[in-house]
């Protein structure tokens, strides 16, 4: 039995309370509000500050590095990009306090905003009283009993792809990752042949956004109007997948709104509350939303997972067995995943060394994190990557140990709110449930018919990104039986 993270008492300040997210924003009794006895004014700097540049440049050279130098410098750490101050949260009972205990006190944040050219008002970009609408209107897309119907389309797409390999020939597996998320999404989006030119375009358009996407993220605004080549490819791809997916919602009419599609579903969808349903161009922001969340954080995680496979050869006799006990000969169905508890574990662990890079909130009203005063309108930034390396919160946090997932050894679980992958309170991932299925679709069609090997003499590096990506990973399939 999966046992649950253990709560231990923080030694760094925490600044928790009750989830009031469906509040107003304002100051509470011992809540955010303006500096409180012991406050101090700022926070402590960051070493290594330029003039002008500030920490850009280090941020810039290697992300992940200096997210993670962070640590000693205490529990909220201030960073300068150019003219744009950032405070770093690197306690992981702070940025508990921001995203659920006094969430209603955090608007979404500077990086979510620069990338509305993109999403536009999606569940992602959006917060308040139309972001809980949103989640309202798409909640029924993602329940149980759908889930189930969407596995069963991941599965045979998992099938597919690993049907389609050959003994002994190298495969690029992170390519073959991202063309089975992509091919999973799109699946549960679009219905027919008509829809293949939106497939294309998302095949076609998402390795460049990517590109694009960590970059604009951090870089001063001004940044976003230069038209240096990879400005051009951004706007380019972003307006081709905006308008594409535009043609598509346009051809649905009343007919085609009692189909099993997503478009259909969102389409037809109305919330109880209110009344509301969505507009064409709100089922288009929904709609690219969810294809790179259901794309990005599956695909580049099944790579690490094959990768850590490979470089862990008792960890990949045990996924193989746990998937010959539950599998068999025949293809993987919706119902084994359940069953399938150690794959389970080493797709948690994967996804914990190699998790989101950075995150922004912004701060609504004058608050206080960990004895440091905030003004209103400050921009609060953490790390997930950085939180699920901290040596404090995880031992030997660099090792892959899918075994401190299983319970058995309550010293060696994650504290509590220590593990945030999906994100917390309000604007959690709404599509988890979806990813869990579709990674371990994946993981266990392709571990039911191969080893893969690395490529002798290659060497894999990480790629700063949304999520940290492998620079290449080529492999070659080994049959198994």
């Amino acid at each position: 039995m999966r046992g649950k993270p253990v709560a231990r008492t923080s030694d760094r300040t925490s600044s928790d309370g009750p989830d009031r997210s469906d509040g107003p924003a304002r100051p509470g009794p011992g809540g955010p509000g303006p500096a409180r006895p012991g406050a101090t004014a700022v926070a402590p700097m960051a070493p290594g500050r330029l003039p002008v540049l500030g920490h850009a440049l280090q941020l810039w050279r290697g992300p992940i590095a200096f997210l993670e130098s962070l640590r000693p410098a205490g529990a909220v750490v201030r960073v300068d990009l150019g003219g744009w101050p950032l405070h770093v949260l690197t306690d992981p009972d702070l940025i508990h306090t921001v995203l659920v205990g006094e969430a209603q006190d955090y608007g979404r944040g500077r990086i979510f905003e620069k990338l509305r050219p993109l999403f536009g008002n999606g569940i992602a970009t959006t917060d308040g009283a139309f972001h809980r609408k949103q989640r309202r209107l798409m909640q029924p897309a993602f329940q149980r009993n759908r889930i189930s119907r969407y596995a069963e389309l991941m599965c045979r797409e998992a099938d597919a792809m690993a049907s389609s390999w050959s003994a002994g020939t190298e495969v690029r597996v992170d390519r073959e990752m991202r063309r089975f998320a992509l091919s999973a999404v799109a699946g549960m989006i679009f219905s027919g042949d008509v829809d293949q030119p939106a497939v294309r375009e998302v095949h076609r358009s998402f390795p460049i956004i990517l590109e694009g996407m960590l970059v604009r993220t951090v870089m001063p605004k001004a940044f976003d109007r230069l038209p240096i080549p990879l400005n051009r490819r951004f706007d380019g791809a972003a307006t081709r997948l905006r308008a594409i997916i535009d043609e598509v919602v346009a051809e649905y009419g009343p007919e085609d709104r009692g189909q099993d599609d997503l478009i259909s579903l969102l389409l037809s969808s109305t919330d109880a509350e209110t009344g509301d349903t969505m507009s064409a161009e709100q089922v288009r922001d929904e709609l690219i939303t969810i294809l790179f969340g259901g794309t990005e954080t599956a695909s580049t995680t099944l790579s690490w997972i094959f990768h850590e496979l490979a470089r862990h050869p008792d960890v990949e006799k045990r996924v193989h067995a746990e998937v010959d006990a539950v599998v068999g000969d025949r293809p993987v169905r919706p119902d084994d995943l359940a069953a399938l508890t150690y794959t389970r574990s080493v797709f948690e662990e994967s996804l914990r060394l190699h998790s989101p890079l950075l995150f922004t909130r912004r701060t609504l009203t004058p608050v206080t994190l960990g004895g440091v005063a905030i003004p209103a309108g400050a921009e609060i930034a953490y790390s997930p990557y950085a939180l699920h390396r901290d040596p404090a919160l995880f031992r030997d946090p660099t090792t892959f140990d899918a075994d401190r997932w299983s319970g058995a050894d309550p010293s060696r679980l994650p504290r509590l709110n220590s593990f945030i992958p999906f994100g917390a309170g309000q604007h959690k991932c709404i599509g988890d449930a979806f990813a869990v299925a579709e990674i371990l679709s994946a993981v266990a069609s392709v571990a039911s018919r191969w080893r893969l090997t690395p490529v002798p003499g290659s060497v894999v590096k990480e790629v700063p990104a949304g999520i940290p990506l492998p620079d290449a990973l080529p492999m070659v399939p080994v049959p198994r039986r």
